[in-house]
């Protein structure tokens, strides 16, 4: 993989995971476009790296929360901070579960399945479609909705799902406040990617060949500074509702995407 391939892809991966239309099957789709041939493991290893870009500029967008989250637990007290964390957590049990006991299954996704990704994006934007037409609430998430929003983001695990687009329409479905909604989303996912990472690089399952640090530099960098962007914007997409844009275009690469399958 060149350098210009690695930001491109870097580009892909920083926009595409705040905004509503999968940053996993827009890499799969933008790896097919420049003939990336790495096998499921590399590709896989690729996709993680930016991911944990993401995350990083996660932490940096929402700082000021986490500072608080982290004050309000070593308070010991049942306060506010305590359950919101105690809420992250139940969040995360979904997905713990299948990426533990699907792990293998969902690395084959990760392959250039450019059909599978393709019917995963039209669920996607049902999804915002139906998230859009909503009501605006002032409702925080609660212990039911935070589990059965984590359930979303298993779902998400599929290339084509978007994770942010299925647990912030999970989450205004079921009446959370948009901006909730986009908060809890964004940081739910921190704490499962730093875990991820961690256990695959126990586990021997991510490997750094030496010819590809540079790569993984530079599309580090690019998703990095790309989500810093992506995740404002987001947030302010969400307030004003503007949802069904994005909906409309997962539609249109969905479909895209299937028929160029099918036609070869």
């Amino acid at each position: 993989m060149s350098y210009i391939e690695a930001i491109i892809l870097g580009i892909v991966q920083g926009l595409t995971e705040f905004l509503p239309v999968s940053s996993s099957g827009h890499l799969e789709i933008a790896k097919a476009i420049l003939g990336d041939n790495s096998l499921p493991e590399e590709s896989l290893t690729f996709t993680v790296v930016l991911h944990f870009a993401t995350a990083l500029s996660t932490l940096v967008i929402f700082r000021k929360e986490i500072v608080e989250i982290f004050k309000g637990l070593f308070q010991f007290k049942w306060n506010e901070e305590l359950q919101f964390s105690l809420k992250i957590i139940l969040s995360m049990l979904p997905a713990v579960a299948i990426g533990l006991y699907f792990e293998e299954e969902i690395e084959s996704f990760f392959g250039g399945q450019i059909l599978l990704v393709g019917f995963m994006l039209i669920i996607t934007a049902l999804l915002l479609l139906f998230a859009d037409k909503a009501k605006n609430t002032t409702k925080k998430v609660t212990f039911f909705s935070a589990f059965v929003i984590g359930v979303s983001q298993a779902l998400a695990m599929m290339p084509g799902i978007s994770r942010s687009g299925a647990t912030i329409s999970t989450s205004v479905l079921l009446g959370v406040d948009r901006t909730k909604a986009a908060r809890f989303s964004f940081l739910m996912v921190v704490p499962l990617i730093f875990g991820k990472i961690a256990k695959d690089l126990m586990g021997g399952s991510i490997s750094f060949e030496s010819n590809q640090i540079g790569a993984l530099s530079v599309g580090f960098i690019a998703a990095f500074v790309a989500g810093l962007f992506a995740c404002k914007w987001m947030i302010s997409l969400v307030k004003k509702s503007k949802l069904s844009y994005f909906s409309i275009y997962c539609f249109i690469v969905g479909v895209i995407a299937i028929s160029v399958t099918l036609l070869g």
